[in-house]
């Protein structure tokens, strides 16, 4: 299967979906799309990548952690490193246990504890030879109810933010170590798509 074939039924397959699509420009890729899920105003962006040179499918989303729960966290860190170390150890084990990729943008310090959680990166990999209709809806889902997960978790554990996307120093470092630098759509729900780096997790 071709990348040109793979691209047409993966347009289809959203559009019967009947999922808000739109293509983004990506040097890297051969296509990269935006696709809002679930189908609804609140849904978060994903992007769907086809690496250049590479017989795969990319589906990953990236959530940027509120300001308010990255100071709850700080806190816990602080009065508890342990508990901190913990919970994200749990985290990452519970990415693991779903059979994702998965990147945690968490906060640089000069002195330990790390901390807080800033930002989070889940994606799933199709290779071509096994990319259907349904290995590809069922990896938006996984994706989406692994996030979900995520957010809840640190809802619950950390409150329910100011509704202001919290820093991410990552993201910063790299801006600082670039010119052009890519623009990040930011939503009411704290999610994101423009800055997704294909060759992170593919």
């Amino acid at each position: 299967m071709s990348s040109r074939d793979v691209i047409t039924r993966i347009e289809q397959w959203l559009s019967e979906e009947g999922l808000e699509v739109r293509r983004t420009s990506d040097p890297r890729a051969t296509v990269h799309l935006h696709v809002r899920y679930p189908p609804t105003k609140h849904g978060h962006v994903f992007n769907i990548v086809v690496p250049k040179s590479r017989s795969l499918v990319v589906i990953g989303s990236m959530t940027r952690v509120d300001a308010g729960q990255q100071d709850e966290m700080s806190e816990h860190s602080s009065e508890n490193p342990d508990a901190w170390e913990e919970w994200l150890h749990e985290t990452r084990i519970h990415l693991t246990r779903e059979k994702l990729d998965w990147v945690l943008h968490v906060g640089h310090s000069e002195a330990p504890p790390t901390g807080p959680l800033q930002a989070f990166n889940i994606s799933r990999p199709i290779w071509f030879d096994g990319l259907n209709q349904h290995t590809f809806m069922d990896g938006i889902r996984s994706v989406w109810l692994a996030k979900l997960a995520v957010i809840h978790e640190i809802k619950y554990s950390y409150g329910p933010g100011i509704g202001k996307p919290g820093e991410v120093d990552d993201w910063q470092q790299k801006a600082a170590a670039t010119s052009d630098t890519a623009e990040i759509d930011v939503s009411e729900d704290m999610t994101f798509g423009s800055s997704f780096d294909p060759n992170e997790y593919a």
